[in-house]
């Protein structure tokens, strides 16, 4: 789950952490009055949960009270990778001397938090990390002891030369590390973190993504959701109960259990296709959770062909039949759709199929080779 920025930087915030001021607003005479206390010159930041914001526009820097209302006027409304701008974060322009980057995230590969921190701050890491890789130091943290003093102090020093930056850097450093485990995050990041012409050092930016599996027991966090900043289906997904991801291809894959669905995305690759999308209806075999995945899967107009694979353990293949046959009664569905079914009752749901005009293969390698055959 993503948190906007100015969430985010409440989090950072309660952590003790050095943060420029700012308010939030929803449109923009409510902007103005806010820049009117900074004297007018402020930077009005769209909030929306994209990269690329500045580049689409949705971050500008104003010097008069009227142009940050312009600007707000601007922003507000406009759509940025597909998601509406309905809130701005108003805050006090700084005097940057300097700009850094600072980020903690998980590296599945050595199982740890790694922090990573680059003088080259306040463009996208990834284009530093493909231009310029060693501009980006990493430092990996054992979870047993977590961040140690000299350690942020270390990875301080590849960002300020001046002792007291330095020191500075370190206690945002660990704050930093502190609101990713405290609060149960994927990631967090600070870009830029400047030092301003005084000497201060602050994060006047600030990016974080909860992880989803840490939420149950963080209500107050889980209640800082945005339905209407996530993508629809994505959105409508998690309310079913199911995992989703929207892809690129021609491709619908409807499976139980994630091990399953990405074999079954990888021998849609092998047999010359491209997945639409991942989506695991998981264990269940509630019907109704079948004919929500197919409501969200010929939901999106580049699907050609609806697969279905379906290994019955826990899952039932009858319920998962009855799912097929019910969505197709309430929704109409243009694509063709190739099934495989087998496990628990098999042949009953084989018998309902049929009963609708479907059929079912058991192979997957035939089913999917006719899946990508369809998709053309």
């Amino acid at each position: 789950m993503n948190l906007h920025e100015y969430q985010a930087k409440e989090l950072f915030r309660a952590a003790g952490m050095a943060v420029n001021p700012g308010e939030v607003a929803g449109d923009a005479r409510a902007v103005r009055r806010i820049a009117e206390r900074w004297d007018g010159k402020v930077v009005v930041k769209a909030q929306v949960h994209s990269g690329g914001r500045g580049k689409a526009g949705g971050v500008r820097l104003a010097r008069t009270a009227g142009e940050a209302e312009s600007s707000a006027e601007a922003i507000l409304g406009m759509e940025i990778n597909g998601l509406a701008v309905e809130r701005v974060l108003v805050s006090p322009l700084e005097e940057i001397a300097s700009e850094a980057y600072a980020g903690v995230l998980v590296d599945r590969d050595s199982q740890c938090p790694v922090l990573m921190v680059s003088a080259e701050g306040g463009v996208d890491i990834e284009e530093v990390a493909r231009d310029n890789p060693d501009a980006i130091h990493r430092l990996h943290v054992d979870p047993r002891y977590g961040l140690m003093p000299h350690q942020a102090f270390g990875l301080a020093g590849k960002l300020f030369r001046d002792p007291a930056q330095r020191r500075q850097g370190a206690r945002i450093i660990a704050q930093l590390y502190q609101v990713f485990v405290e609060n149960g995050a994927s990631m967090a990041e600070i870009n830029p973190l400047i030092a301003t012409a005084a000497g201060e050092v602050l994060a006047i930016d600030a990016k974080v993504s909860l992880d989803d599996n840490e939420l149950f027991r963080r209500p107050a966090l889980a209640a800082l959701r945005d339905p209407g900043s996530e993508d629809e289906a994505e959105r409508k997904a998690r309310e079913k109960g199911l995992s989703f991801v929207r892809l690129e291809g021609n491709v619908g894959c409807c499976v139980n259990g994630a091990g399953l669905a990405m074999a079954t995305m990888d021998l849609v690759k092998h047999c010359g296709g491209e997945p639409a999308n991942f989506l695991d209806i998981g264990g269940s075999s509630n019907p109704d959770k079948v004919v929500a995945a197919l409501e969200i899967i010929t939901a999106d107009p580049a699907v050609r062909v609806i697969l279905f694979n379906i290994f019955g353990g826990i899952t039932r293949c009858d319920d998962v039949a009855r799912g097929i046959v019910e969505a197709t009664r309430r929704i109409e569905i243009e694509a063709p759709i190739v099934i495989r079914l087998t496990g628990t009752n098999e042949r009953l749901a084989r018998e309902i199929l049929a009963d609708a005009g479907f059929a079912a293969g058991t192979s997957m390698d035939e089913v999917v080779q006719e899946a990508v055959r369809l998709a053309g």
